[in-house]
């Protein structure tokens, strides 16, 4: 359902999923990847919930839609603060407040909110799942992180090397993780990025959905996430 996070300066949209049953539950934050809070990320947000989670979805382009907003939020990514962050600091309060969870709370992000996901994971959350994410150019940002299991395409022309620098940089600092580069698989793998034209198109210069290496994926995130959320 579409909720109002909290927030400073009012307040931002979102996306919340709840789990089944009774709980409480672990709770995720997902932050979208540069296209936005889509329904891709919906459907993203749903199956985590139908994994067990409070799974909330915080739109980072509420103040002013893609146009308006995109660029500021990758300048935030990259400058390690911001509104971008106290929004997702925001999601993940909200959730780890709620009545039926269980205060574990960890962060899932794709692209862009792949970056978010790893920086986010030496701040305040329990476990981070980043897909196809850029790695901070300061890796000391991964200072004191939480659990990290993170995917990559080895197709992806943007992040050449970016898993094996990051299992290095977790290793070093004896942080539990589960790095894997997929063979087959580019940027964007584990979504669906709408109609079957702009898929492939998206084919062509190795981006886009590839299902055997997102189900992998998804054993291996819902795995490490039962491990240390639940």
């Amino acid at each position: 359902m579409e909720i109002r996070i909290p927030a400073a300066d009012g307040g931002i949209k979102g996306y919340l999923a709840t789990p089944e049953g009774p709980g409480p539950w672990p709770g995720l934050v997902i932050i979208h990847d540069a296209i936005g809070l889509s329904q891709d990320a919906r459907n993203i947000t749903d199956r985590f919930a139908a994994e067990g989670y409070l799974a909330l979805s915080p739109d980072l382009y509420s103040r002013g839609g893609f146009f308006r907003c995109v660029k500021r939020v990758f300048s935030e990514l990259f400058a390690r603060s911001g509104r971008a962050y106290d929004d997702i600091e925001a999601a993940r309060s909200l959730v780890a407040a709620r009545p039926d969870s269980t205060g574990k709370v960890g962060v899932v992000g794709y692209c862009m909110g792949g970056g978010f996901a790893l920086v986010a994971a030496a701040r305040e959350f329990d476990a981070s799942a980043p897909y196809y994410g850029q790695l901070p150019r300061d890796l000391s940002a991964l200072d004191g992180a939480c659990p990290v299991v993170a995917s990559f395409g080895r197709r992806d022309p943007t992040l050449r090397g970016a898993a094996a620098k990051l299992e290095a940089e977790l290793e070093s600092r004896g942080i539990p993780h589960d790095v894997k580069e997929y063979p087959d698989a580019g940027h964007s793998f584990a979504n669906k990025m709408g109609p079957a034209p702009l898929q492939t198109l998206a084919r062509i210069a190795n981006f886009g959905y590839h299902e055997p290496s997102d189900s992998d994926a998804w054993k291996r995130v819902t795995a490490f996430f039962a491990e240390h959320l639940k």
